[in-house]
């Protein structure tokens, strides 16, 4: 049985628990009598067990799960239908071709998990791209996503429902609400998966994901605790086609929005203005890299990139250098691409970029290194100076186009 426990007959009152909970998860009662000033644990408490630590006199105990094993009747695969101004992120599609296959081999449905407000008719999106139902919490204190609430609903889906794998997209909101949840529900989490499959023998999700920087791939397996939770970078999965005729079950889930202990609030959301694509969408990307120079020189990469309709992409180097914005980061901690054509100008080609584009169909690389790791993967490469190279290939494709 896992659980907290303040022993009152060694309590000393001293408050020390309260300061060290990093979740406001302990208050003190009020009161007269024997259990005034006592602690007490709320439904915040994550089990962190930093309130033990501090407790000078040994009076908190947190007991845990044996590790028995799972409960038989955890089934069906989720995915994490995350959405954003009523539209549902392209990396959702990509999990629910992935989670279709995973259901199927283990002869489950694959459900979606739809939070937000005013987003239950998104729900026959969802089912026409394979899911068989859809889980709806619909209210305002879900408009706009904030984790604790976010989690604490999922959370409640989870123990009433009781499903087998959770997938999430490795974006800024997977990666923020998939610990998180992960946390709350005692179980594991593989984070960045480029594979996913059922293990035969076991029924186990094998999660495979690039460590080491990407010069190996571990398979992990989650044999005790459920769900299986995995976040999977977008863009590495192949998309789900749509059946506008498919039909599916739509369950909603009520939100007592009278509970959620919010800590924050979000003032405005400004959405970056770009005149160049998206990068996790885009069929061609240009990328920049530490060979730029400066911040000036990635005119050079936008001017080609606008020639040829691509999106801009960026090396960590550039990035970190402030040249342009974390959103063009391309590579193991930025995001995964795969384009039909990638032009990396001015980037060595270190593991931790390759990691995020070597799945591109076309690699062309520009660079006045013969030696640079990035021609090993590129399928074309061009050795020479990039700031005689890429105004000469821009005006030859503006020209092509007929726009000089």
């Amino acid at each position: 049985m896992t659980g907290i426990r303040i022993r009152e007959d060694v309590c000393t009152r001293c408050g020390e628990c309260v300061a060290a909970c990093p979740f406001g998860a302990i208050e003190i009662t009020g009161g007269t009598g024997a259990t005034s000033g006592l602690p007490r644990v709320n439904d915040s408490c994550t089990l962190c067990g930093a309130c033990t630590d501090s407790c000078p006199v040994g009076a908190i105990e947190i007991a845990r799960d044996s590790g028995a094993g799972p409960a038989p009747d955890h089934k069906d695969v989720w995915v994490f239908a995350e959405q954003r101004g009523g539209r549902i992120a392209g990396v959702v599609f990509e999990l629910l071709g992935e989670g279709r296959k995973l259901a199927d081999s283990l002869g489950q449905r694959l459900g979606a998990a739809l939070l937000g407000s005013g987003v239950r008719g998104l729900a026959p999106e969802l089912i026409a791209h394979g899911a068989d139902v859809v889980y709806v919490a619909d209210d305002p204190c879900l408009d706009r996503f904030r984790d604790e609430p976010y989690a604490l609903v999922l959370e409640g889906m989870v123990n009433k429902y009781s499903p087998n794998i959770i997938l999430f997209g490795a974006t800024s909101t997977g990666r923020s609400l998939a610990p998180r949840l992960a946390g709350k529900l005692r179980t594991g989490l593989t984070a960045d998966c480029t594979g996913l499959e059922i293990d035969t023998e076991t029924g186990l999700l094998r999660q495979t994901r690039p460590a080491f920087g990407g010069n190996i791939m571990a398979t992990i397996l989650c044999r005790k605790a459920r769900p299986q939770m995995a976040t999977v970078r977008p863009r590495v999965m192949k998309r789900a086609g749509a059946d506008p005729g498919r039909a599916g079950e739509v369950i909603p889930f009520a939100v007592d929005s009278g509970r959620m202990r919010i800590r924050t609030d979000v003032l405005e959301f400004v959405e970056e203005v770009t005149d160049t694509v998206s990068i996790e969408d885009a069929d061609i990307i240009v990328s920049g890299g530490r060979g730029l120079g400066e911040a000036r020189n990635f005119s050079l990469i936008q001017d080609l990139a606008r020639a040829m309709k691509a999106a801009v992409g960026a090396s960590r180097a550039a990035v970190d250098s402030g040249w342009i914005a974390y959103s063009h980061q391309v590579g193991q901690t930025g995001k995964t691409v795969c384009p039909k054509i990638y032009i990396a100008v001015g980037i060595s080609g270190a593991v931790q970029h390759l990691a995020g584009m070597q799945g591109s169909e076309v690699i062309i690389a520009i660079n006045k290194d013969p030696e640079a790791p990035i021609f090993k993967v590129a399928t074309l490469g061009i050795v020479g100076d990039l700031f005689e190279v890429v105004p000469a290939l821009t005006k030859e494709l503006r020209k092509a186009s007929g726009a000089d």
